[in-house]
């Protein structure tokens, strides 16, 4: 089995990517925001509080550092401290995605490499945004190829061209699903025909064979550091030759596991086609308005699931318009509102966003009467 493995500069072996193994990424994951004090610096006690909740809920896993993370509004080293914290507070059997694009190749490398020195599962990569007219086909290709190249982890590619003004061409993300450090697509374009069309053209992408645990769920880097950690507890010599008692840590039980087979992954960032798109092929969902109603988002996969399309579709036609109005017209503010009157800590965006207004509050609560966790 070919493996590209190497040693980070303080010492630690980084989880190195395998030509043949793909990360399970199916369910519904939720895209965390980044909680702020009133003076804008991270409010890090709060999303440990917000990681821990997640970790309690049937969430599959947790994005941190999209497009409701603020990842745009923070600089490096915050955004460092914001993936440390949250991987030290989450459950070992969430998926963990992070947020690393940046407007370089080096750049996005650089907190990959942070990502993978904390655990992190996956890497979610947008398209630079700053030389738009220069991003041809050619040169998103180039940028892709050359992040996953060299990515300790396995890379999502994020397809978001209301903010980030490209259009990944269908045709470019079959070519790119070929890499084989290339797992998946969140797309958020909204755009159903676009996400079956996505599924169809990368259908016949190569398949792995993954490590699952016994009820075909992921087996996280997490799980696997801390039964690595268990199962290497150091006793010194002269601990031993002095018959001095030494505490140990008792082994730490293996992880049952099995294979299954995963190709190209195509996930939706639009919770209004939450149903359409896993009908249409799609694994599952990284979605802004899982961050304020994750159960509400949960019992639509879990329905579709069951093969209980009448359900599913109760439950989809519950939050849809709800998830259209909070997320993808009231944007970040409205997500961190939504976080806040359902019991998780939200705040205020970073500026030069605006927080809601009363009058956008009360709708939102509104909207969110029935829907609480």
């Amino acid at each position: 089995m070919p493996i590209c493995s190497s040693i980070s500069r303080n010492g630690l072996r980084r989880r190195a990517w395998l030509y043949n193994e793909f990360m399970l990424i199916e369910g519904i994951l939720a895209a965390v925001p980044t909680p702020f004090y009133l003076d804008e610096r991270v409010y890090f006690r709060k999303l440990e509080a917000n990681i821990a909740r997640y970790s309690r809920s049937l969430l599959s896993g947790l994005l941190l550092l999209g497009s409701t993370g603020e990842a745009v509004a923070l600089d490096d080293a915050e955004s460092r401290d914001v993936l440390r914290v949250a991987a030290e507070a989450a459950a070992p059997e969430k998926v963990l995605i992070a947020g690393v694009g940046r407007e370089s190749v080096k750049g996005t490398l650089e907190l990959a490499e942070a990502a993978a020195q904390f655990h992190y599962d996956a890497v979610l990569v947008r398209t630079p945004t700053y030389y738009a007219s220069q991003i041809s086909p050619a040169a998103v290709l180039h940028y892709f190829r050359s992040v996953a190249d060299r990515s300790p982890l396995p890379v999502l590619l994020y397809n978001i061209p209301r903010c980030a003004p490209y259009d990944i061409p269908v045709a470019l993300i079959a070519e790119l699903a070929a890499h084989p450090n290339i797992i998946g697509i969140k797309d958020s374009s909204g755009n159903l025909s676009r996400i079956a069309a996505t599924v169809e053209a990368t259908r016949n992408a190569v398949k792995r064979s993954e490590k699952v645990t016994s009820i075909f769920e992921a087996v996280t880097a997490r799980m696997l550091a801390a039964k690595l950690g268990a199962g290497n507890t150091f006793v010194s010599a002269g601990d031993l030759a002095g018959g001095a008692a030494v505490a140990t840590a008792p082994p730490a039980a293996a992880i049952k596991t099995r294979t299954r087979e995963v190709g190209f992954q195509v996930l939706t960032g639009s919770v209004s086609i939450l149903l359409e798109a896993l009908q249409a092929g799609a694994s599952g969902a990284i979605l802004g308005f899982a961050a304020c109603t994750p159960q509400a988002c949960q019992e639509v996969y879990l329905a579709w699931k069951d093969h209980d399309l009448k359900l599913a579709a109760e439950k989809q036609a519950r939050i849809a318009g709800p998830g259209q109005r909070i997320v993808g017209q009231l944007g970040i503010a409205g997500v961190k509102h939504a976080c806040d009157f359902n019991g998780y800590y939200g705040g205020r965006p970073r500026s030069p966003l605006l927080p809601v207004t009363g009058e956008e509050k009360a709708e939102i609560e509104g909207l969110l009467a029935g829907i609480r966790n």
